[in-house]
């Protein structure tokens, strides 16, 4: 009982160390990008020796994947939060934008350029599936879409990226180019490329989104 007693306040400081490093590292990323992130920068303006703070991570991309995991880990629990009610693309489509605007240095680190050198682990991978998972019981839940198309056929030999997953290749289209039309939306919305064009984001995020849904119907 003692010897865990005594555990417990070096394990809150080391929660709490960790927690710090984290924070400086999203700094970092905010000023200087992914790809810059620097253990020893992260000491020294933390006041620690280099060998003091791998003694909490092992080296950057242990770091990183860290980072990583925590904001697919985010979205994911945003994701179940926002199909709790049952699936609802639309309900989705504004859960992912709020959450990209909350912060969107955590949204370029999973969907932006990827880090150079960086493979993120198996168990990365399946909290992003996860996310994936739910978006596909969405797109499942609309009235199904008769009209096939070349690249059904495509998908119905390459779905491994949607795992176990039973939809039909015409689903797995849906959830693709709902994907790629809401993120290509957030992503130029973040980066700040609508800035000078003086329109409201927003009403064209909720444009595409309706189109998106009409389309489906």
């Amino acid at each position: 009982m003692a010897d865990t007693d005594a555990k417990a306040p070096r394990e809150r400081y080391r929660t709490q160390v960790r927690g710090e490093i984290k924070q400086h590292a999203w700094e970092q990323i905010a000023s200087a990008g992914a790809s810059a992130l620097s253990l020893n920068a992260i000491a020294k303006r933390m006041g620690m020796s280099g060998p003091a703070l791998y003694r909490y991570f092992a080296g950057r991309d242990d770091l990183l994947t860290e980072l990583i995991t925590d904001a697919y880990r985010s979205l994911a629990d945003t994701f179940r939060t926002a199909a709790g009610a049952g699936p609802d693309l639309a309900a989705l489509a504004h859960a992912l934008r709020g959450w990209a605007l909350e912060d969107p240095q955590r949204y370029f680190l999973i969907y932006g350029t990827p880090v150079p050198g960086y493979r993120a682990p198996d168990d990365v991978t399946l909290i992003a599936d996860e996310i994936m998972t739910t978006l596909l019981d969405a797109c499942a839940a609309l009235p199904p879409d008769g009209t096939a198309t070349p690249f059904d056929g495509h998908l119905e030999e390459r779905r491994q990226w949607a795992g176990e997953h039973p939809a039909p290749p015409a689903v797995l289209r849906r959830a693709l180019t709902f994907w790629t039309r809401m993120h290509g939306v957030l992503s130029l919305e973040l980066a700040g490329h609508f800035t000078g064009m003086r329109f409201d984001a927003a009403l064209f995020f909720e444009s595409e989104l309706r189109e998106l849904l009409s389309s489906e119907t």
